[in-house]
């Protein structure tokens, strides 16, 4: 695929991820999952879905109840969007986005700026 398509692609799978993550699914385990990013291979065939908790816990049980998901959530992106091929799902976490290390990081910001 080409690159600008790729990612036209990839943020239409993660719009539908989001969306099908935060409103349609009824685990409770999957409370306070945001879908950061989408990373599709060049030849479309596999899709590595970056995910953020909003807290530090409960990781591993979010992580297994999106594996558990992960057929359900590809026929539900392959039915809103007309693609020639749909992706196979890989879910990740985002080392980027840590709650509990970027409040850390704020706190230590803002106890060392200098004050107005």
């Amino acid at each position: 695929m080409e690159a600008i398509r790729l990612q036209r692609v990839s943020e239409q799978i993660r719009e539908e991820l989001t969306e099908l993550i935060e409103y349609e699914m009824s685990d409770p385990r999957v409370e306070g999952i945001t879908v950061t990013d989408v990373h599709i291979s060049p030849d479309g065939r596999k899709a590595r879905v970056m995910v953020a908790l909003s807290s530090s816990e409960g990781r591993l049980e979010a992580m297994e109840a999106l594996e558990h998901a992960r057929a359900y959530l590809r026929t539900q992106v392959a039915h809103r969007l007309s693609l020639h091929r749909t992706p196979d799902l890989q879910f990740e976490m985002d080392a980027v986005v840590d709650p509990a290390h970027l409040n850390k990081i704020m706190k230590r910001i803002r106890k060392g700026r200098p004050k107005d």
